[in-house]
């Protein structure tokens, strides 16, 4: 089974060199520690900054530097600060090649439910409707299930859709799934996880076929 840090790690194996990169609040920002070494991927924070580097060791954190979930980060030699609607004009051209998102809900079409909760305060609902309309490859890193121990990955959300039909692949802490016309295909599963373990926690439609590898992280 993968933990956060595993998720991270693996989702990271999708960069590609030269990428334009957002990463959610969350289990996604973790992300940006485990970039392969020798390739250059810029990471865009929607708060306005463009090449954000890993986290800062402690002792070494400014807090005027922050991520869109408030965490301190670092900046890279090149990188730029802006206002939001410059950050927002990025996110809207298309210029972001992938976005690695948290998720309270996925279906199997590739829909997505992650900014609201009915009857949950929420400060709004950011930039996540803005990066699922308009980034080229969208992944969600999250928990298979939820605290109650319901299953994240159904046939249909139930929570506020945050986009349709958008979602390419979700990785979760029981394994990597590609979301197709056919619903969840199991790539991968977590070590130590069994197919057995994906079907009892997995409530949309799953497809498992051929020869299953193992997460390698």
């Amino acid at each position: 089974m993968l933990d956060k840090f595993g998720i991270a790690k693996r989702i990271a194996q999708e960069l590609r060199d030269g990428y334009y990169v957002n990463l959610g609040i969350g289990i996604p920002t973790l992300v940006a520690n485990y970039i392969p070494d020798g390739m250059e991927v810029i990471l865009q924070s929607e708060n306005g900054l463009l090449g954000m580097g890993p986290f800062p060791f402690e002792g070494d954190e400014d807090p005027d530097l922050i991520n869109a979930g408030k965490q301190t980060v670092t900046m890279l030699k090149g990188a730029s600060i802006f206002d939001g609607a410059m950050s927002f004009g990025m996110i809207r051209s298309g210029k972001i090649d992938m976005t690695v998102l948290g998720a309270m809900e996925v279906s199997d079409n590739g829909d997505i439910a992650n900014w609201k909760i009915p009857g949950k305060m929420v400060k709004g609902m950011g930039g996540a409707m803005d990066l699922v309309a308009s980034a080229k490859n969208i992944i969600v890193a999250m928990q298979h299930t939820n605290k109650a121990g319901e299953s994240k990955l159904l046939s249909r959300c139930t929570l506020p859709i945050t986009g349709l039909a958008c979602i390419k692949k979700v990785v979760t802490e029981l394994g990597v799934f590609d979301i197709t016309e056919r619903g969840f295909e199991l790539r991968e599963l977590a070590p130590g996880v069994t197919i057995e373990d994906v079907k009892a926690n997995t409530l949309g439609r799953l497809v498992i076929e051929g020869p299953i590898k193992t997460v390698s992280v």
